[in-house]
Protein backbone atom coordinates (compact mmCIF):
# COMPACT_ATOMS: atom_id res chain seq x y z
CA UNK A 1 0.00 0.00 0.00
CA UNK A 2 2.95 2.62 0.94
CA UNK A 3 4.55 1.53 -2.39
CA UNK A 4 1.44 2.48 -4.47
CA UNK A 5 1.48 5.94 -2.56
CA UNK A 6 4.64 6.58 -3.28
CA UNK A 7 4.34 5.59 -6.61
CA UNK A 8 1.04 7.83 -7.28
CA UNK A 9 3.09 10.61 -5.72
CA UNK A 10 5.86 10.22 -7.98
CA UNK A 11 3.50 9.98 -11.13
CA UNK A 12 1.33 12.91 -10.00
CA UNK A 13 4.83 15.08 -8.70
CA UNK A 14 5.92 14.07 -12.78
CA UNK A 15 3.36 15.19 -14.21
CA UNK A 16 2.94 18.45 -12.76
CA UNK A 17 6.45 18.93 -13.73
CA UNK A 18 5.73 17.99 -17.01
CA UNK A 19 2.56 20.50 -17.39
CA UNK A 20 4.17 23.16 -16.31
CA UNK A 21 7.38 22.93 -18.68
CA UNK A 22 4.23 22.69 -21.36
CA UNK A 23 2.68 25.73 -19.78
CA UNK A 24 5.83 28.16 -20.06
CA UNK A 25 7.55 26.40 -23.44
CA UNK A 26 4.14 26.21 -25.35
CA UNK A 27 2.43 29.31 -24.71
CA UNK A 28 -0.63 30.18 -27.05
CA UNK A 29 0.81 32.84 -29.77
CA UNK A 30 -1.98 35.10 -28.73
CA UNK A 31 -0.58 35.85 -25.21
CA UNK A 32 2.48 37.28 -27.29
CA UNK A 33 0.68 39.45 -29.49
CA UNK A 34 -1.45 40.81 -26.87
CA UNK A 35 2.35 41.63 -25.18
CA UNK A 36 3.41 42.82 -28.50
CA UNK A 37 -0.34 44.88 -28.92
CA UNK A 38 0.38 46.35 -25.05
CA UNK A 39 3.81 47.40 -25.62
CA UNK A 40 2.43 49.70 -28.21
CA UNK A 41 -0.33 51.70 -26.65
CA UNK A 42 0.89 54.48 -24.13
CA UNK A 43 0.23 52.71 -20.59
CA UNK A 44 -2.03 55.39 -19.43
CA UNK A 45 -4.75 53.31 -18.22
CA UNK A 46 -6.97 56.01 -18.69
CA UNK A 47 -9.99 54.04 -19.81
CA UNK A 48 -10.92 56.47 -22.78
CA UNK A 49 -11.00 52.87 -25.29
CA UNK A 50 -14.07 51.76 -22.60
CA UNK A 51 -11.78 49.14 -21.38
CA UNK A 52 -10.46 49.74 -17.62
CA UNK A 53 -6.69 49.55 -18.82
CA UNK A 54 -4.63 49.24 -21.42
CA UNK A 55 -4.09 45.69 -20.87
CA UNK A 56 -7.80 44.74 -21.16
CA UNK A 57 -7.42 47.03 -24.66
CA UNK A 58 -4.80 44.81 -25.67
CA UNK A 59 -6.45 41.36 -25.16
CA UNK A 60 -9.88 42.81 -27.13
CA UNK A 61 -7.64 44.06 -30.18
CA UNK A 62 -6.06 41.05 -29.94
CA UNK A 63 -9.30 38.89 -29.68
CA UNK A 64 -10.86 40.83 -32.68
CA UNK A 65 -13.39 42.23 -30.01
CA UNK A 66 -11.96 45.91 -30.63
CA UNK A 67 -11.15 48.36 -33.40
CA UNK A 68 -7.19 49.18 -33.15
CA UNK A 69 -8.05 53.14 -33.16
CA UNK A 70 -9.58 53.87 -29.65
CA UNK A 71 -6.71 54.93 -28.06
CA UNK A 72 -6.34 58.99 -28.10
CA UNK A 73 -3.01 59.50 -25.56
CA UNK A 74 -1.79 57.01 -28.58
CA UNK A 75 -3.26 59.06 -31.44
CA UNK A 76 -2.22 58.35 -35.13
CA UNK A 77 1.29 56.54 -33.94
CA UNK A 78 -0.22 54.42 -32.09
CA UNK A 79 -2.77 53.27 -34.51
CA UNK A 80 -0.14 52.96 -37.67
CA UNK A 81 2.10 50.61 -35.01
CA UNK A 82 -0.86 48.57 -34.23
CA UNK A 83 -1.96 48.83 -37.97
CA UNK A 84 1.79 47.21 -38.66
CA UNK A 85 1.56 44.89 -35.83
CA UNK A 86 -1.45 42.85 -36.93
CA UNK A 87 -0.77 43.55 -40.64
CA UNK A 88 -4.04 45.65 -40.91
CA UNK A 89 -5.03 49.00 -42.40
CA UNK A 90 -4.58 51.38 -40.23
CA UNK A 91 -8.11 53.53 -39.27
CA UNK A 92 -8.50 57.15 -38.43
CA UNK A 93 -9.02 57.88 -34.76
CA UNK A 94 -12.32 57.01 -33.07
CA UNK A 95 -13.19 60.16 -31.75
CA UNK A 96 -15.91 59.19 -29.33
CA UNK A 97 -13.50 57.84 -26.92
CA UNK A 98 -11.82 61.10 -27.12
CA UNK A 99 -9.81 63.97 -28.58
CA UNK A 100 -6.48 63.28 -31.22
CA UNK A 101 -3.41 64.38 -29.60
CA UNK A 102 -3.65 67.53 -31.65
CA UNK A 103 -6.96 68.72 -30.13
CA UNK A 104 -5.84 67.24 -27.09
CA UNK A 105 -7.63 68.97 -24.08
CA UNK A 106 -5.90 68.97 -20.24
CA UNK A 107 -7.11 69.58 -17.11
CA UNK A 108 -6.94 72.79 -15.04
CA UNK A 109 -7.81 73.32 -11.44
CA UNK A 110 -9.10 76.52 -10.42
CA UNK A 111 -6.54 76.74 -7.20
CA UNK A 112 -8.68 79.17 -5.13
CA UNK A 113 -11.04 77.03 -5.10
CA UNK A 114 -9.76 73.42 -4.82
CA UNK A 115 -10.29 72.54 -1.20
CA UNK A 116 -7.35 70.00 -0.98
CA UNK A 117 -9.41 66.78 -0.84
CA UNK A 118 -7.04 64.51 -3.27
CA UNK A 119 -9.77 63.06 -4.78
CA UNK A 120 -8.73 63.68 -8.00
CA UNK A 121 -4.91 62.38 -7.28
CA UNK A 122 -6.51 59.54 -6.60
CA UNK A 123 -8.53 59.66 -10.23
CA UNK A 124 -5.99 60.34 -11.82
CA UNK A 125 -4.23 57.04 -13.79
CA UNK A 126 -1.16 59.04 -14.85
CA UNK A 127 -0.46 61.01 -11.54
CA UNK A 128 -0.55 64.15 -13.14
CA UNK A 129 -2.18 66.12 -10.28
CA UNK A 130 0.32 67.25 -7.52
CA UNK A 131 -1.02 68.46 -4.57
CA UNK A 132 -1.60 67.33 -0.60
CA UNK A 133 -4.23 67.10 2.07
CA UNK A 134 -5.95 70.58 2.94
CA UNK A 135 -3.64 72.28 0.13
CA UNK A 136 -4.97 73.28 -3.28
CA UNK A 137 -3.97 70.66 -5.84
CA UNK A 138 -2.26 71.80 -9.97
CA UNK A 139 -1.81 69.84 -12.71
CA UNK A 140 1.26 69.01 -14.74
CA UNK A 141 -0.14 69.82 -18.13
CA UNK A 142 2.77 67.63 -19.99
CA UNK A 143 1.52 64.65 -18.09
CA UNK A 144 -2.16 65.14 -18.74
CA UNK A 145 -4.40 63.08 -20.85
CA UNK A 146 -7.13 64.96 -20.72
CA UNK A 147 -9.07 61.44 -19.51
CA UNK A 148 -11.53 63.31 -17.76
CA UNK A 149 -11.16 60.95 -14.68
CA UNK A 150 -10.34 63.37 -12.28
CA UNK A 151 -13.73 65.55 -13.17
CA UNK A 152 -16.58 63.72 -11.67
CA UNK A 153 -14.66 63.03 -7.89
CA UNK A 154 -14.15 67.03 -7.63
CA UNK A 155 -16.55 67.93 -4.71
CA UNK A 156 -16.49 71.54 -5.70
CA UNK A 157 -16.29 71.25 -8.87
CA UNK A 158 -13.42 73.18 -9.67
CA UNK A 159 -11.58 70.69 -12.64
CA UNK A 160 -11.98 71.87 -16.47
CA UNK A 161 -11.11 70.76 -19.56
CA UNK A 162 -9.05 72.63 -21.85
CA UNK A 163 -7.83 72.71 -25.09
CA UNK A 164 -4.11 71.72 -24.76
CA UNK A 165 -1.67 74.62 -25.95
CA UNK A 166 0.80 73.97 -28.53
CA UNK A 167 4.36 74.77 -27.74
CA UNK A 168 6.62 76.37 -30.67
CA UNK A 169 10.30 76.69 -30.65
CA UNK A 170 11.70 80.03 -29.83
Amino acid sequence: MLDALLIMGLLAAALGGLLGFASVRLKPDSDQVVEQINALLPQTQCGQCAYPGCRPYAEAIASGEAPINRCPPGGETTIRQLADLLDREPEPLDTSHGSTPEQAMVAFIDEPACIGCTLCIQACPVDAILGARGLMHTVIADECTGCELCIDPCPVDCITLLPRQVRTAA
